[in-house]
């Protein structure tokens, strides 16, 4: 107990560790996953305080509040709610003991102390949220795009409509505009990124 409190006066228990998938089921995370709906864990780093597990779904934050404390909050960050951005990883210079991932999720910030021996296991979790940002940006843009058009041709059409016909136009328009937001969100709005972090998550 005294040397968790030591290690909490100094600052010590926030570097995180690399946890191996082997070892995904003894961690309290992998109780929050929905495994019923094909949720996995792909990324998971653990400190004494707090898990960090990176799903194809979401960000799983179990947080700590202190390391001889066993009250625990829960926070989910699905990622097609939850963007992230500003994706950075600072290695360690001789003395340091630790590296830095950062990023942003949604409108919450992380940065995460990992001990330095685990950099070659953060390199690859860094190229996957940088790919997952930027597929999450692109996406955005074109969804704004598909939403500019629609509002163009929707405006056109009116213009054009008498109105004897408008009535029933406006419910084929409707039912149209509806099958279409539909198709564009389920083809921009992505919500598993198991693919990504299959391809770069190999250490």
């Amino acid at each position: 107990m005294f040397k968790n409190l030591a290690s909490d006066a100094l600052g010590l228990s926030d570097i995180g560790a690399v946890i191996s998938p082997q070892d995904y089921g003894k961690v309290d995370a992998d109780d929050y996953i929905l495994h019923e709906e094909n949720e996995k864990i792909y990324f998971l780093i653990k400190s004494k305080m707090d898990e960090y597990c990176f799903t194809n779904l979401a960000l799983i934050h179990v947080d700590g509040t202190s390391a001889v404390s066993k009250k625990r909050t829960l926070r989910r960050f699905s990622y097609y709610r939850s963007p992230i951005s500003h994706v950075t990883l600072e290695t360690a210079g001789s003395l340091d003991r630790d590296v830095e991932i950062k990023f942003t999720v949604g409108d919450r910030h992380y940065s995460i102390d990992v001990a330095k021996t685990f950099i070659n296991e953060l390199k690859d979790l860094y190229k996957a949220l940088v790919k997952i940002a930027l597929i999450q940006h692109e996406n955005a843009a074109y969804h704004a795009y598909a939403q500019t058009s629609l509002s163009t041709a929707a405006s056109s059409i009116c213009r054009s409509t008498s109105a004897s016909t408008a009535d029933e136009q406006f419910k084929a328009i409707n039912q149209y505009v509806f099958n279409w937001l539909k198709v564009t969100h389920e083809s921009y709005v992505r919500k598993d990124f198991g693919e990504v972090f299959e391809k770069f998550i190999n250490n």
